[in-house]
């Protein structure tokens, strides 16, 4: 088939390299810099398979910026643009699929059209409506940051929000890429399928946020966190997985996916949901406070990334601490390897390691790592199993 994959961030790449281990895929973005890196086959994104896939295997792949070469001869479209939260308006900001839609049914007469990012419940719906056609559909990703191509290719499960032919040609095509034996695959419909996406992200962030409470409960009380959760976490229906404590759900995803639900739950009744998202705040309080406790002059922060190999601090919640220990009037400085700029939203960046250390009173770190173990004293981390 000749597919096009609009959005070359972690979604559009990941799914990119998947369909062309069998088909000829355009991938196409608005940023010129992307789609000639992609098209020296060096990847913009860190990501293990990514990287290797793009310079190793065979695949029928280009990238373009023409908006005509990517839409016009495609039989299949799949939107992989931003859909960022909009605090203003309390709704995902979805512009930039709406652009893509516009920009394919302009050209296009026949194409699948099938939406990866995340949208609002009842969105699929909607722009089928608006546009008068059944070529619109929803399907959700599930995938990590740094782990986005393994994760197509080992998927935990597809789910497509068509149950038609069109909906199960799409699962075909994802489960023909994947290495992955007997992959799990539900066809539901749209909004359904837009509901499974916020409510299964929602309930990853309850756990973050869970274990979060403990470990905060634990500290204030003096008690052993890491105790408790072992004995916790031996009950297999909780099972010892998502339970490594940290500074808050950050990334991409989360925090803008629980205020998206919250957002759809407007005139339903509901105390939970809520509360997952207060809580995120709740738990960024309490770190900023006990490092105040400890009286310190300058805060080190070491990597804005909240993850192992990661690259992205998009949304980190390493920035909502550092935001309110600044408002204290505490100096906050940061090393971040991925900055190449001496000031980072007007916060020192330090590119000497050891300068970083040396200088610090505290140094925050939501992952731990062995280059700070000579400092082990300065440290302030919840990472108790030393993983994500």
């Amino acid at each position: 088939m000749r597919i096009t994959v609009a959005g070359l961030g972690y979604v559009g790449l990941s799914n990119s390299i998947l369909l062309a281990q069998h088909h000829q895929v355009t991938g196409y973005d608005i940023n010129p810099v992307i789609v000639e890196m992609l098209n020296r086959k060096q990847s913009h994104i860190k990501d293990a398979e990514i990287e290797q896939y793009l310079a190793e295997k065979d695949l029928d792949l280009t990238f373009t910026t023409d908006p005509d070469t990517a839409y016009k001869d495609a039989e299949l479209v799949v939107v992989a643009g931003p859909t960022n939260y909009d605090e203003k308006t309390n709704y995902f900001d979805t512009a930039a699929v709406e652009t893509i839609i516009k920009a394919v049914l302009a050209r296009n007469d026949h194409a699948l059209i099938v939406i990866k990012s995340t949208i609002p419940v009842g969105y699929t719906a909607e722009l089928r409506a608006r546009y008068n056609t059944d070529r619109i559909i929803f399907s959700p990703e599930f995938l990590r940051e740094g782990r986005a191509l393994y994760d197509n290719l080992y998927p935990s499960r597809i789910i497509v929000g068509d149950k038609s032919e069109k909906g199960r040609l799409f699962a075909e095509l994802m489960k023909e890429g994947a290495l992955k034996e007997n992959v799990e695959v539900l066809t539901v419909g749209s909004t359904e399928a837009e509901a499974i996406k916020l409510f299964a992200n929602t309930y990853l962030a309850l756990r973050v946020a869970y274990f979060n409470e403990l470990d905060t409960y634990a500290e204030v009380r003096g008690l052993n966190t890491k105790e408790i959760i072992d004995g916790v976490c031996l009950d297999p229906r909780i099972g010892s997985f998502y339970n490594n404590p940290s500074f808050g759900y950050g990334g991409y995803c989360l925090p803008k996916d629980t205020k998206q639900l919250l957002a759809n739950y407007r005139d339903v009744p509901e105390t939970l949901i809520r509360a997952i998202v207060e809580s995120n705040d709740t738990r960024k309080d309490f770190i900023a406070e006990t490092v105040m406790a400890k009286n310190p002059e300058t805060v080190g922060i070491y990597r804005l990334v909240m993850k192992s190999n990661s690259d992205n601090f998009r949304s980190s919640s390493i920035q909502g601490i550092m935001s309110r220990l600044r408002a204290k009037g505490v100096r906050v400085v940061i090393y971040e390897p991925t900055l190449k700029e001496d000031s980072f939203e007007h916060y020192p960046v330090v590119s000497d390691l050891d300068a970083f250390k040396a200088g610090c009173d505290v140094i925050l770190c939501n992952r731990m790592n062995e280059e700070l173990q000579d400092v082990i004293d300065k440290v302030y981390t919840r990472d108790l199993f030393r993983r994500d």
